[in-house]
C-alpha cells in the first residue's frame, strides 16, 4: 500500500460514509446515505457484504453488547446483521423531520457522540448529541445546517466537530460528567478548497478530515495547523478510517453526489472505497454501551 489512495472496492456509492475499522471481526464497516445500505469490507478475503437499510443511514458503530448501533434519519436504531433486523433505540428528533443523522463517534467511556442535519441543507437545524445507554441528548453547542464528526481525542477529552457550510472546525473540551465546554476555533478550509466533511483523529493526536469537492484529506496538528494534504483522483472525499494491520492503512468513503454527468465520465472513481498509507498509525474503535 502506497502513500497514493487507490480504489479498493469498486461501489459508485451515491453518499458512502461512516467508514470504521471493527477489530473484533478485522473488517471496515461504513454505509451509503443515499441509498440507503450498510457495508462490510473485508480486505483480507477481498469480499463485501451489504444489508438494506429502512431510511436514509448516517453512521455505524459496534455495541458493547454485540451488534451495531446505527443512526438512521428515523432515530438511533440497534442493527443485528445476523437478522437485517433494526430496533428504535431512541428518537431524538422525531420533531424535526426535515433532519436525519450524519456522523458519529464514540469516546473511551462508551458515549456516542452524534450529529444532525438539514436533509435539504438549508435550514440551521442541525446538532451535536450525546448518547449513553440508549438516551441521546443535546451537547449545548450552537446549531448549524450540516454537522460532521463529532471526533474524539484518544483521552476523550478533546471533541472536534465541523459546521460544513461555514467550512470550519471547532474544538471543545468535554468533562467527566459528559459536559462540554471551551469551544474554540481550530481550523477554517479556505473558498475553492471544498467543504470539510467527517473527522478522525490519529495516534499522535492529529486531525484528519476529508474534503467534499475538495479532491482530497487534510491532516492538523493539535493546534489546528495544516501538516499534509493527500490528493485524490475523486472530488468527493466523505471521511477516512484507520484500519488494517496495526491500523495502518487509511480507508476513504466518497461519493458520486452532486456531480453531473461530465463530471462522473471525468471521475470514474467516484463513489468506491479507497485506502493509502497515512504514514501514521489510528486509533482503535471504541464500543458503545446502550444497557
Amino acid at each position: 500500500m502506497g502513500a497514493t489512495p487507490q480504489s479498493v472496492l469498486k461501489l459508485g456509492a451515491t453518499l458512502g460514509e461512516g467508514p470504521i475499522w471493527v477489530e473484533r471481526d478485522r473488517a471496515l464497516w461504513f454505509v451509503d446515505i443515499k441509498a440507503p445500505a450498510i457495508h462490510r469490507f473485508d480486505p483480507q478475503a477481498n469480499s463485501l457484504q451489504s444489508w438494506a437499510a429502512p431510511a436514509q443511514v448516517g453512521w455505524i458503530v459496534p455495541a458493547a453488547e454485540g451488534d451495531f448501533v446505527v443512526g438512521l434519519q428515523t432515530g438511533i436504531h440497534r442493527f443485528y446483521p445476523s437478522t437485517s433486523a433494526y430496533t428504535l433505540l431512541h428518537a431524538p428528533e422525531a420533531h424535526v423531520p426535515g433532519n436525519r443523522l450524519n456522523d458519529a463517534t464514540v469516546d473511551p467511556e462508551g458515549n456516542v457522540w452524534l450529529g444532525s442535519m438539514d436533509d435539504a441543507e438549508e435550514e440551521v437545524s442541525g446538532r451535536i448529541y450525546r448518547m449513553y445507554r440508549g438516551v441521546a441528548i443535546p451537547a449545548g453547542l450552537p446549531p448549524v445546517t450540516i454537522t460532521n464528526g463529532p471526533a474524539i481525542s484518544a483521552d476523550g477529552r478533546t471533541l472536534y466537530h465541523v459546521d460544513t457550510l461555514g467550512r470550519t472546525i471547532w474544538r471543545s473540551r468535554t468533562d467527566e460528567d459528559g459536559s462540554v465546554a471551551d469551544t474554540v476555533f481550530f481550523a477554517q478550509i479556505e473558498d475553492g478548497a471544498g467543504y470539510p466533511d467527517g473527522p478522525v483523529v490519529d495516534a499522535e493526536g492529529c486531525l484528519w478530515v476529508g474534503l467534499f469537492g475538495g479532491w482530497g484529506v487534510r491532516r492538523y496538528d493539535p493546534a489546528g495547523k495544516l501538516m499534509a494534504s493527500v490528493a485524490f483522483p475523486v472530488a468527493n472525499i466523505t471521511k477516512i478510517a484507520f484500519g488494517g494491520e496495526d491500523l495502518s492503512t487509511a480507508y476513504a468513503t466518497t461519493a458520486r453526489k452532486g456531480l453531473s454527468e461530465a463530471q462522473l465520465q471525468e471521475q470514474p472513481l467516484a463513489g468506491d472505497l479507497f485506502a493509502f498509507d497515512p504514514g501514521v498509525r489510528g486509533l482503535p474503535a471504541h464500543q458503545a454501551i446502550i444497557s
